[in-house]
């Protein structure tokens, strides 16, 4: 229903005026009305009319001021003007601010409600245009995201060639060639919001982040990793130059980061290399330094130290108790990776945790090396109990020849509980979004038939954010959630268009569709033919599972 504001100095013609018709049956509502431009001004404000009528000549302020505010607040808003006399100067101004429609006093009933129908199928378009255009826009950012990971993902796979990933990058708008590259993963922590909250915050310093780097923003390609964080993939001509990037970057992360507190940044710069097919091995040791970052300063970007580390001496019965740090056999650390790590940082998150025993020679103690097994056995099976994952699903480790006995196997043991755990963890996260995924399926099922119905609002459902779901569903179904809901409403409507007489304007509204034109474009889009065409005998050229939306 469109609102209407009148504006009329004479009391007596608003009433003639709003008497006229029933409006509510002919589509309008009033929402409000003033006796001069002044007064009416913060009242359209606040009402936000589809429709204001005004008279020109009133006291205070004349019509023509108050067209003018409202052209500058208000650009959609439709004016139309009252005059009691033909005036030419009147006329030219109204044509010049754009009013809809100008008409003489006193008002024809017939006149002023073909002038209303007109504005009101006007409105009623536009407004069709924008959701359409809003559909669009929105299908169109899901698969650039999309494409973008993928492309992403064959950049730290090694999958493709450098000439077919030059060639994908362009077809996304972005230069991918250089002489150098290198890679730095980013992760945003703090346990103490809400994962909306969190994302709300990482991408506010995204965005203040390549703003403060604005100077270097042709050498930075963001990629998202959504849960998993950033990724930057820095690009110079030279190894200088990289190397002065690379410093640019993480100051600039660090700098950008000092504005917010209770937020930690977990950061892995890898090795620069030449070429694009090198990506995996800088990828690989960016993931190492991300690991190690558990254990180190935070929000700083930790440089990989290459896969072939040296760590000190084993075995023996030496003891230096007195020498360890808490810090080192702090159990937060263990549960904060267990918690939000990830099974490929496994393999360096425990490098760098046995580093660091190693260097004080504590791991060649019998009693601290059994103290360290038991206490992650422990924090491995608390953590398994809070998943409701029973524990005997991790082996203790007096069943495990050799665990409390040699530093060797101990270290063989942790590794094997936490890999054990990080993949338990997984398969329940997965069992969840299995859920997830089924609650959004049978809720696309219920609703497919409203027009309101999208991404954001699947998301709010679920309590996801819409990027996370989009991710989720994508991995879970092996197409878009966009994909998903146009395919449910194209097979109810060819089910329609077979088995009824029913118009296809009609079915379009029954599908989820107000807007017919749409409806036909998208069906033709996705069935490789017409309604009419494929009610008259067409099978279309889809797959049994739906369309080609992306």
């Amino acid at each position: 229903m469109l609102k209407i504001f009148l504006v009329e100095n004479d009391s007596a013609v608003r009433e003639e005026i709003k008497g006229k018709f029933d409006w509510k049956d002919r589509g309008f509502e009033f929402c409000g009305e003033a006796g001069d431009g002044e007064l009416a001004f913060p009242l359209i404000k606040s009402a936000r009319p589809d429709i204001v009528i005004t008279d020109i000549r009133m006291p205070f302020m004349d019509g023509l001021a108050l067209s003018r505010l409202i052209r500058r607040e208000m650009p959609l808003t439709e004016i139309v003007v009252l005059t009691e006399e033909q005036n030419f100067e009147y006329a030219r101004e109204c044509v010049r601010l754009g009013v809809a429609g100008y008409l003489l006093k006193p008002v024809d009933g017939g006149e002023l409600l073909a002038e209303l129908d007109s504005l009101a199928e006007r409105i009623q378009e536009r407004n069709r245009q924008r959701e359409n255009s809003g559909k669009y826009r929105e299908e169109t950012e899901q698969s650039l995201l999309r494409d973008r990971r993928e492309l992403f993902r064959r950049l730290i796979t090694g999958s493709q060639s450098p000439a077919l990933l030059l060639e994908a990058a362009q077809a996304l708008g972005l230069e991918l060639s250089a002489v150098w590259y290198n890679l730095l993963l980013v992760k945003i922590q703090d346990h103490g919001r809400t994962y909306e909250e969190r994302r709300r915050i990482a991408a506010e310093i995204e965005d203040r982040f390549l703003k403060r780097m604005a100077a270097r923003a042709e050498q930075i390609l963001v990629f998202d990793r959504e849960p998993e964080g950033k990724a930057l993939l820095l690009k110079a001509d030279s190894a200088e130059e990289m190397a002065e990037l690379q410093d640019d970057v993480t100051a600039g992360l660090k700098e950008t980061l000092s504005a917010y507190s209770g937020i930690d940044c977990l950061s892995g710069l890898g090795r620069p290399v030449n070429r694009l097919g090198e990506l995996p091995g800088s990828f690989e040791g960016a993931g190492r330094a991300l690991a190690r970052r558990y254990l180190e300063e935070k929000n700083s970007a930790l440089a990989d130290g290459g896969p072939d580390q040296e760590y000190g001496g084993v075995g023996g019965d030496g003891s230096d108790i007195g020498n360890i740090s808490p810090k080192q056999v702090d159990r937060g650390i263990l549960r904060e990776f267990l918690k939000t790590g990830r099974r490929e940082e496994t393999s360096g998150f425990l490098e760098e945790y046995f580093r660091v025993l190693w260097d004080d020679n504590a791991i060649r103690s019998n009693i601290f090396r059994q103290y360290i097994i038991l206490d992650a056995y422990f924090c491995v099976a608390d953590f398994l109990e809070e998943l409701q994952i029973p524990r005997t699903e991790i082996a203790p480790p007096d069943t495990v020849p050799g665990a409390l006995q040699r530093a060797e196997d101990a270290a063989a043991y942790v590794a094997d509980i936490v890999n054990g755990a990080m993949e338990l963890r997984d398969q329940a996260a997965d069992n969840r979004y299995r859920d997830i995924v089924r609650q959004v399926k049978q809720y696309i099922e219920e609703n497919y038939a409203d027009e309101e119905l999208s991404l954001n609002l699947l998301a709010a459902h679920v309590n996801f954010s819409p990027n996370h779901l989009s991710m989720v569903f994508s991995q879970q179904t092996g197409k878009t959630l966009i994909r998903y809901l146009t395919d449910v409403r194209m097979n109810r409507a060819k089910e329609l268009l077979r088995c009824t007489g029913k118009r296809s304007s009609v079915i379009s509204a029954e599908v989820g569709y107000k807007d017919p034109h749409y409806f036909s474009y998208l069906f033709k889009k996705t069935q490789g033919m017409t309604p009419t065409q494929f009610r008259t005998g067409g099978n279309g050229q889809s797959s049994p599972g739906g369309g080609q939306v992306q």
